[in-house]
């Protein structure tokens, strides 16, 4: 494991990751910001479900098992490259229970999890960033009221919400990442 990927807090803080080979995980210092943004956002004393959608490494997600321990996390991506990764990396933190690991496509899985999570991390391939603007309009018509929803982006690409169903809490960039962090009104 060559990586320089790790998990920055919480049970699992520094253990290394594994990152698949087509993959872009956003980097350490950029999720030390997010979380430090995101974790006061939710109460997390009752138990939350959190979707990683386009899950690449799994970094979000498995970050979000090591600091809250009665979190339930659900990691989608289309790379078969990627979901091995991400059981590598669960079964590394021994976390497997706690999280469903589905091959499949985020948008077309919207129908299934934008109803049930809390907090959704959308981080689509840099490459397009109409997938990430088509899967948030498509979820903004299913997730429940007060759902966190964290839109990573390409800043040379940026694509603003298209609805006004988004309360945008904060909007950051780090880098060439631009984070819209957004309330689901």
């Amino acid at each position: 494991m060559d990586s320089r990927l790790q998990i920055i807090s919480g049970k699992f803080r520094g253990r290394k990751l594994a990152r698949p080979a087509d993959a872009r995980p956003t980097q350490n210092r950029a999720r030390v910001a997010l979380f430090n943004m995101v974790m006061p956002m939710v109460s997390w004393d009752t138990p939350r479900t959190v979707w990683d959608a386009f899950a690449g490494s799994g970094a979000f997600g498995i970050e979000i098992l090591s600091r809250i321990p009665n979190a339930h996390v659900i990691f989608t991506d289309t790379s078969a490259n990627s979901i091995a990764t991400i059981r590598q990396n669960v079964n590394a933190v021994e976390c497997g229970a706690r999280c469903d690991i589905l091959q499949t496509d985020a948008i077309a899985a919207t129908n299934k999890y934008a109803n049930c999570a809390d907090v959704i991390f959308v981080d689509p391939p840099y490459c397009d960033a109409n997938i990430g603007a088509a899967f948030v309009r498509r979820v903004s018509q299913m997730a429940r009221p007060n759902t966190i929803l964290i839109w990573e982006q390409d800043s040379s690409q940026f694509i603003a919400p298209t609805n006004d169903l988004w309360e945008i809490i904060r909007d950051k960039q780090y880098g060439r990442a631009r984070f819209l962090i957004m309330k689901r009104k």
